[in-house]
């Protein structure tokens, strides 16, 4: 009991700490630290979504970079034709994600282990090259967005402030429903099978059924951050969707805590706060981050929420 105490309230204090954000960065006239966090907020969320098919599901995608890349580009293509509503822009991103999550793992979970791994990452690399070879729409040098999306008035992207706080409740509205997915009966099944296919489907679970399904949310999820990203830097790049920004996802989640709600969330301010910081001391801040993240992994179990638990028993 004491050891959940020690986590819940780690996840409460940081919790009250970005929704107290805003209002610390307009009493300090730090704006830097608002435009940092809502980047931190975004990636977090992509995480999260990481985390549904690979800390629940057992699913080890390297290729989950690709929908942040569609949903922005989904976003900055719209922009570049002349449609600026924010009511079609995300369903277009999320849709688009989805529908590229449904082949993706289509053809993926026919497959196990590193093979799953290499395909998702082989599908990734070439969303990527796709982007690259789109002159109409930036090519290699990037789409810019020269107009945020338009909510009719409801909410301004423009302003840091209303910006921040939407994807805030983007990212809690998402880590709510991945909670009350694997507390559904769909989620339980999830698990099983990453916790052991052949018997659950011998008992007469469709397990790529239940996978693909699961893939497919996941994938939509992490569109929303991807023209949640699009609108933020007001530009989209190819090297979004590059391998090594699935590789962060990826240690974000680890480091954080595979299969806990939270634990992409603390893996994504660390790791981002961690990467911000080295990287203002020298430029080879690489060399610092890359030792540390293996030390907490190695000696870790369990990632940052593990530690909690166990600091919580001691």
């Amino acid at each position: 009991m004491k050891s959940l105490t020690v986590s819940k309230a780690v996840t409460a204090l940081m919790l009250a700490g970005l929704l107290l954000l805003p209002l610390y960065s307009q009493l300090s006239g730090n704006i830097f630290i608002l435009t940092l966090f809502t980047r931190i907020i975004i990636l977090a969320l992509a995480a999260a979504s990481l985390n549904l098919i690979m800390g629940f599901g057992g699913m080890m995608s390297f290729g989950h970079a690709a929908y942040l890349g569609i949903g922005g580009y989904a976003v900055g293509m719209l922009a570049q034709e002349g449609v600026g509503s924010g009511f079609i822009q995300f369903p277009v991103a999320l849709a688009a994600s989805a529908l590229y999550a449904l082949v993706i793992g289509a053809l993926s979970l026919r497959t196990r282990g590193v093979y799953f791994i290499m395909i998702t990452l082989a599908f990734a690399q070439m969303a990527y090259y796709v982007a690259s070879g789109l002159a109409r729409y930036g090519g290699d040098d990037g789409l810019t967005v020269y107009k945020r999306s338009d909510f009719s008035g409801l909410i301004n992207l423009s302003n840091r402030t209303q910006f921040y706080y939407l994807c805030l409740v983007c990212l809690l509205g998402v880590i709510f429903l991945i909670w009350r997915i694997v507390n559904s009966r769909f989620g339980l099944v999830v698990q099983g099978l990453r916790s052991n296919e052949q018997r659950m489907q011998a008992i007469g679970f469709p397990a790529k059924r239940y996978q693909l399904v699961c893939f497919v949310i996941s994938g939509t999820m992490c569109g929303l951050a991807g023209a949640l990203l699009a609108n933020n830097t007001d530009f989209v790049s190819p090297a979004v969707m590059y391998w090594t920004r699935s590789g962060d996802l990826m240690v974000m989640v680890i480091l954080g805590g595979m299969g806990t709600l939270f634990g992409p969330v603390m893996g994504a301010v660390v790791f981002l706060l961690l990467e911000e910081f080295l990287s203002q001391i020298t430029e080879y801040w690489a060399l610092i981050m890359g030792p540390l993240l293996l030390l907490i992994v190695l000696f870790g179990r369990g990632g940052i929420m593990g530690m909690l638990g166990r600091a919580g028993r001691g």
